[in-house]
């Protein structure tokens, strides 16, 4: 039988070099993440013409060039309800091929949307009007 009168010194061993690399990792990333609201740049919403499906607007600080060659920038809308509620908005990260006129939502709430197909607008005007104001605002 075992006594426990080392124990507390065994288990000491063990958790210093534990609490170490937990001080190494997580003060850095801490400091990190404390700054990132300072690099956040103001937000510019420009909203595009309203139609009967709702409303939308898109980040002017938000728009980049790829390295695909094609723009990226943050969208918000809001769908219309038929009682004319307030909706709840929806935050996405278009991806625009302004050659071609597609778009793709990389992310929708803060949420990946990996292997995102391209899509046309097709009969979508506010998503028409956001690609024809991105890609004219001469901002990537």
């Amino acid at each position: 039988m075992s006594t426990c009168g080392d124990c507390s010194a065994v288990i000491e061993q063990v958790l210093r070099p534990i609490r170490r690399l937990l001080l190494w990792v997580l003060l850095p990333l801490l400091l990190t993440l404390q700054g990132s609201p300072a690099l956040a740049g103001p937000v510019d919403w420009r909203e595009v013409p309203s139609t009967g499906d709702g409303q939308q607007w898109w980040d002017a600080g938000s728009v980049r060039r790829t390295r695909n060659d094609t723009v990226s920038v943050l969208s918000r809308y809001s769908l219309r309800t038929e009682d004319d509620s307030p909706a709840l908005g929806t935050l996405v990260v278009m991806e625009i091929d302004c050659d071609q006129t597609l778009y793709r939502d990389i992310q929708k709430n803060g949420l990946p949307r990996f292997r995102a197909e391209w899509e046309a607008p097709a009969n979508d005007d506010l998503i028409s009007e956001v690609i024809q104001a991105v890609c004219s605002s001469g901002l990537a």
